[in-house]
Parts: structure tokens; sequence; C-alpha cells
């Protein structure tokens, strides 16, 4: 008898076991399968983050034809009506310049005499359309000579030939073809249209022009020689504001030394937030992601940096107070809610948020003083019943809900400051943008060959990204900066610097796009 009970003993434990075993697996199942679905929705899927909840009007789509039903009241005759609803007429998504040049086609008439026989007297015309044309950019060849001269009467009078000379400006880059325009349309090409050099290497010959992608990569690098004075001068300028934003993304960059071609490598971004007077988007090339970076690239700052939640930034200091960013935290809990193949669920936590980014849209062009009052009264609640759910949630440490929530309950504290500054966006997207910039032309690039190489490529994204958020033409801007830096001694004085800043620009400067929006 008692064997047995010790038996029944052993096989409850053993059941136990069994049970705790099967849950652990049943949990490794569960995550695997999140894991799948979320590669697959990362390869094949939609990389929108909208969702739509059919049983609740949303708060951020349209009404989906909720109010546009006629009423039934019950007193309707039994005869169909059927109502026909336009679509309104979408405007033309086209835009012309006006400043472009204008040619007339004036189409003739076959037969100069009327139907009796008449010569024809032209009256008037008749518009029919506008339409616009493209060819190829033209190239010219410049020959530049200095004027020679000399003096008669002093040749008359000592017999011996004075001879004086023009002085040519010096050349952008010693020895080779390269103008401020056609270094311009390069930089132009490859950062803000993310067209990488050897394709524009062909493009280059079709035009006339015979260069070599090494050559082209030189010029890349010896130009932003050129502009760095400004370059670093814009960084001192970020410094100066209250409020800043930052991100990080890796890169690779081949011959490093101490590394292999195939280690990661980052480009830091820092900006101005998006109510500053004078916008300021800086990158800068790293060889790491360690803490150390932060500080350098955030040197003297005293003020509020918003930023992700990355450890790195724990090194800047008592003296930068950290906001965290929703929609990063938002982020985590779709991809929870994507976790089963096909739409997103409709999560809680996904509700919250989406109601908090609604109230900070309507809030979007208010002073800072005014959204920070209204972020008190309406925001605060809802953050609060954000706070409530999260403390509440059981979910394992692996799964997508598990992340999600120790990413928001680890970034609670900063997440909660933004109640503190209505001067800051509920979220980092604008530096998420610039980060954008930057991807998209790094999946034509794929890789600097050289930290110079890197660099160069952080000192024009931080051009060209900083005249677009000024409202700057940035293909002009650069021509502008290399006509006029490329004249300056090796280390221009900060007055000469000064007048190169995209906010220091006459209005002849802005984009023509802008003024279009």
């Amino acid at each position: 008898m008692a064997t047995t009970v010790e038996q029944l003993k052993q096989a409850q434990a053993q059941n136990r076991e069994l049970l705790k075993e099967i849950k652990a697996l049943t949990a490794t199942v569960q995550t695997l399968t999140e894991e799948v679905a979320f590669f697959q929705r990362q390869l094949f899927g939609k990389h929108s983050e909208k969702i739509t909840d059919p049983n609740q009007l949303s708060l951020l789509a349209d009404d989906n034809g909720v109010f546009t039903d006629p009423e039934q009241t019950g007193n309707q005759s039994e005869t169909t009506v059927t109502t026909v609803v336009h679509k309104p007429k979408r405007k033309r998504c086209e835009s012309v310049d006006p400043n472009l040049p204008i040619e007339t086609t004036v189409i003739r008439r076959e037969n100069s005499s009327c139907d009796h026989g008449h010569q024809l007297i032209p009256v008037g015309k008749h518009f029919v359309r506008e339409v616009v044309h493209q060819i190829p950019g033209r190239l010219y060849r410049e020959q530049i000579f200095e004027q020679t001269y000399k003096c008669a009467a002093c040749e008359t009078n000592d017999g011996v030939s004075h001879l004086y000379q023009g002085t040519a400006p010096q050349a952008l880059i010693p020895h080779s073809l390269a103008t401020s325009s056609l270094v311009a349309e390069l930089l132009y090409q490859k950062y803000a249209l993310g067209t990488p050099l050897y394709r524009q290497m062909k493009a280059w010959r079709r035009s006339g022009l015979i260069l070599s992608e090494t050559t082209m990569t030189n010029w890349v690098i010896k130009a932003a020689t050129i502009v760095q004075p400004l370059y670093t001068l814009l960084h001192e300028q970020l410094l100066t504001q209250s409020y800043l934003q930052g991100d990080e993304t890796p890169f690779q960059v081949l011959h490093e030394v101490g590394k292999t071609a195939q280690s990661k490598s980052y480009i830091w971004i820092a900006r101005s937030i998006r109510l500053a007077a004078h916008q300021v988007v800086y990158y800068t090339y790293s060889d790491n992601r360690a803490g150390k970076t932060a500080q350098q690239l955030y040197g003297d700052f005293m003020g509020v940096l918003q930023c992700d939640g990355y450890s790195g930034y724990n090194l800047l200091g008592a003296t930068v107070t950290r906001v965290g960013c929703w929609a990063h935290v938002r982020r985590k809990f779709f991809d929870d809610a994507c976790k089963i193949k096909g739409q997103p669920t409709i999560t809680p936590p996904l509700k919250l948020l989406d109601q908090m980014f609604y109230l900070e849209r309507g809030w979007r062009d208010l002073t800072p003083t005014k959204r920070k009052e209204l972020r008190q009264e309406q925001l605060k609640p809802v953050i609060k019943q954000f706070w409530q759910w999260c403390d509440q949630a059981v979910a394992t440490s692996k799964s997508r809900l598990g992340r999600a929530l120790t990413y928001a309950q680890n970034q609670r504290s900063a997440l909660d400051r933004v109640l503190d500054y209505g001067e800051i966006d509920l979220s980092n997207n604008a530096t998420e943008r610039n980060v954008k910039s930057f991807v998209i032309g790094r999946k034509n690039w794929l890789f600097a060959t050289s930290p110079a190489g890197a660099q160069a490529n952080a000192i024009w994204l931080t051009l060209i990204e900083t005249a677009k958020a000024n409202g700057l033409d940035p293909r002009q801007y650069l021509e502008y900066l290399l006509d006029q830096l490329g004249q300056l001694p090796v280390f221009p004085t900060e007055e000469e610097l000064v007048a190169c800043l995209p906010w220091r620009q006459v209005p002849d400067k802005k984009v023509w796009r802008d003024q279009q929006a």
C-alpha cells in the first residue's frame, strides 16, 4: 500500500513537471510564431502602421461612409431610390515653375484661304493646352584665359617690356574639370535623389562628359573639405539651442582600422525641434555606437533631448534632460498587434496610443505654453490609463507584448516628461524622417569605402537636409556654398561663414515648390 502511495506521489510530481514543460514549450511556440509572423510582415507585408477598428469610429481615418447612408425611420415607401454620390473632383497633382522658359508653338492653318478662296488675315490665337518637355541637361566647356597687357609708354622709356595679367578665380579643385555647378549637381543627384556615382557616371557619359567613379569620389571628398568649416559652425549653432532631437542608424564602411569590412559603423543625427527658429539637421559618422560618441556629438549641450531608449544616451549627464518618443512605444505594441498573420489586432494599448496622437494633431500649431496646458488637462489622463493597462498586463519576456511592455516601462519617466515641455512633439518622427533620407541613399550606395568617404556623406547630408529644413533649394544652396567657400582661404573668418548659413540667405534662394505647397 505504501509503495502505491509513493508511486502516486511520484506520478503527480512528474505530471507537474510535465505540465511546466508543456507550458514553457507552448510559450516558446507562441514566441516563435510571433517572430515568424513579424519577419514575414517585414519581408512581404505592408510597412504602414495605420490600423482601423471596424467597431469604432476611427479617430485617425475618414468616416468610411458611416454618416452617408440615409436614415431609416420606418415610414419610407417601398420605392427604391438610388442616390448617386459623386466624388469631389480631384485637383491636378502637377504644377510647373512659372520661371521656366516658355516656348510658344502656333499651329497654322494649312490652307491660308477661306472656303470662298479669299486670303485669311490673322486676328488672334486660341489656347489649347500647356505641356512640359524635357531635354538632357546641357554641358559646355569654358576655356578661361587671363588677358595679358603691356605698357607701351614704359617700354619706350626703358626699352623693357612691362607685362600685366588679369587674375582668374582659384579653381574649386585644382587640376580638374570640376566647377561649382558640376559638383553641386553630382552631390544633389547622390544625396538628395539617392543616385550612386556609378549610375551617374553613365548619365554624364551620355551628356558628353567622361568621368571615372574614382574621380567623382575624390570630388565628393575634396569638396567636403571646402565646406567643412561651415559644417562645424552648424554643429556649434545647433548646440546653442535648448531643445534637440537625436537618433542613429548603422552604416557599413569597408576599410576601417582594426575592423572587418562586415562590421557596423554608425551615422548619428542630431537636429533642431520643429518649432526652432533656425533649423539644423546634423549628421556625423562614427565607427561605433558607444556612449562616448553621444558625448562627443552633444558636447556642452545643456537642455532637453528627445531620443529613443538606447542606453548610449545615458552618459550625457545631468545637464541633458531626456524625453522619450511615443512613436517608438507605439511601434513596439503595433508589432505585438501583428503577431497573427493578417490585419493587426486592435489592442487596448494601441487604442490609447492612437488617442494620444489624435489629440496631439489638433495641437500641432499651438504655442508651447498652450500645448503644455492642454497636455496636462487632456493627454495626462490618457497616459495614466495607458500605464494602468501596462501595470496589470502579463506576458512572457520574449514575446512581442513582453518586449513592448519592457521597453515602455524602462522609458516611463522619460516618456512622461513630454507633459512638461510644450516645445517637444509627442514623437521623434522628424529625426526619423532624416534617418530615412540617409537610409534611402544607403540602399543605393550600399557602403562607404573609407572613413573619409563616410564623413563626407555626413557633411553633405547635413547641408542638404538643413537647406531643406530652412526652405531652401538644396541644389542651389550647394552651388552657392561651393562658389562662396571655394574662394575663401583655408581658415575663413566666422563672419565669412555666418554669411553662408541657410537662414541668412535672401528670399530668391527659397525653394519654389515650398511656395506651391
